[in-house]
């Protein structure tokens, strides 16, 4: 008898744009007043979160620390301003990656909302090499 994989459910999530999130708290690093966020993670495992978020205009610092942020936008639209760099604009279809480490303002124009995929830092002891 050979072991067989446990089956595993597909995780889906259909209409993103449409997802209730849940309600709106104040953005803790915001540098404008009435910023607005909400989330909703739609797996996670260790290391490992994946998500929607949103956010109402302002502007909000924003730092990567312990871990790498891939996120594509899904509707509205932000300018990200990181010291030493060009700002860039950003909308529905774009995607960001913030490395670990990262630092930056964001500044959104119009409500946005992101699907994020949050990786944890690997200690260098346990990283494997591909």
């Amino acid at each position: 008898m050979t072991d067989q994989p446990a089956a595993v459910a597909t995780v889906a999530a259909l209409a993103p744009i449409a997802r209730d999130l849940g309600p709106a708290t104040p953005k803790p690093t915001a540098l404008t007043e009435g910023v607005l966020e909400a989330s909703d993670s739609l797996w996670a495992t260790a290391g490992l979160d994946v998500g929607y978020w949103e956010c109402s205009p302002g502007r909000f610092a924003a730092t990567r620390e312990g871990c790498t942020e891939v996120c594509q936008f899904l509707s509205g639209r932000v300018t990200i301003e990181v010291e030493g760099e060009e700002p860039v604009t950003f909308g529905a279809g774009d995607t960001l990656v913030t490395p670990s480490g990262w630092r930056g303002v964001w500044d959104v124009h119009e409500t946005v909302r992101k699907l994020y995929v949050i990786i944890d830092d690997v200690p260098p002891a346990t990283a494997e090499t591909y």
